[in-house]
């Protein structure tokens, strides 16, 4: 087991998703549920489920494109939702 790649993985995720509207939604479902528990349950199931399908997409892509080809791909992505936000506050401003 690769503790450091652990331990780089649990303190990636953990900050991604403080104050992520899934953060939310179980804030929100929590309050209102006479049973927390199974709030606090589904919510790791959530999470589980979608990090695991995150994983084997993200091998199985690594496997067919190389490396500088996904982090390119990641970048236009990450950039194209950045000018996205941009976009969609500067119509908001002049309106």
């Amino acid at each position: 087991m690769d503790w450091q790649l652990l331990g780089l993985s649990f303190i990636t995720v953990f900050l991604a998703e403080i104050g992520d509207k899934s953060q939310l939604a179980a804030i929100a479902l929590g309050s209102s549920s006479k049973s927390p528990r199974a709030v606090f349950f589904g919510s790791i199931t959530a999470l589980i489920l979608t990090s695991f399908l995150g994983v084997i997409v993200g091998g199985g892509a690594a496997q067919i494109l190389p490396e500088s080809l996904l982090k390119t791909i990641a970048a236009i992505g990450f950039a194209v939702m950045a000018l996205k936000i941009l976009w969609s506050r500067v119509r908001n401003e002049e309106e």
